[in-house]
């Protein structure tokens, strides 16, 4: 009898043992344990040691890290009708740990189904221009849609950012055929600035001439010194333009 009770009591140490074992538990640093008594939250337990009333009370643990998560790609239609594949990169992190527990099953998972529904529609909602010339709008779209789902699980959204984007070969030749006829209209522009800058400067040019007619012999001389010195060759030169222009009032005289 005696054997049995003490058994018994062993049997007892032993689970005692056990149950105070369990009753202890330790959160790291980036950890945060909702209390359970009952079924009903009671506190949340911060970093360290804690102690639990055995079989009454449970923590879940909530991880307070950023997530980084790749979104997979999806496939949509753009708001002008285009059929793109698209996938972003995900930073998100639990703010609010009772929400987190209490508002929503596997807060990570429906996270990021809300994400992969949200770029669907920033991209529906995108011109395919937009896409290419502006992520940064699209992104900041995309991170509002999830902010105000996100929010109510406790939940916040640090960044979102469209990844790659990959559309249709045939879109992808018209989009080189528009870039190579947008670069051909900047070249022609610029020749055709060129000219009237040139023409210009010789509409100066032949202004100053005129006002100062020394200025002609001047420049003809230049033209017969560099010819000389690139060509060998025989020269005929005219008389200077004052002997002619002296020639001209005689005539108009008589």
């Amino acid at each position: 009898m005696f054997a049995t009770v003490s058994g018994f009591g062993l049997f007892l140490a032993i689970i005692f043992l056990v149950l105070a074992a369990k009753s202890f538990g330790i959160n790291q640093e980036y950890q945060r344990g909702v209390l359970f008594r009952l079924g009903r939250i009671k506190i949340t337990k911060g970093p360290g040691l804690y102690w639990l009333i055995p079989l009454i009370e449970k923590v879940i643990k909530v991880d307070l890290r950023t997530v980084t998560f790749a979104l997979e790609t999806q496939e949509t239609v753009t708001r002008d009708g285009v059929a793109v594949r698209v996938n972003a990169v995900l930073w998100f992190r639990a703010v609010d740990p009772v929400r987190v527990i209490t508002a929503v099953v596997n807060w990570q998972s429906a996270v990021v189904q809300a994400a992969e529904t949200g770029l669907r529609d920033a991209i529906g909602q995108s011109d395919l221009d937009q896409i290419l010339k502006d992520r940064t709008t699209i992104n900041a779209r995309l991170l509002d849609l999830l902010a105000k789902t996100c929010t109510q699980w406790g939940v916040t959204v640090d960044a979102v950012e469209i990844k790659d984007l990959d559309i249709p070969e045939q879109m992808q030749r018209a989009i080189a055929r528009e870039a190579e006829a947008i670069r051909e209209k900047r070249a022609r522009i610029i020749k055709a600035e060129g000219e009237k800058e040139a023409s210009q400067t010789l509409a100066d040019a032949a202004r100053i001439i005129t006002e100062v007619p020394g200025a002609l012999e001047l420049r003809r001389l230049q033209t017969l010194s560099e010819i000389g010195v690139e060509h060998n060759s025989t020269i005929i030169a005219m008389f200077p333009t004052e002997i002619l222009e002296a020639a001209r009032r005689i005539g108009e005289k008589h």
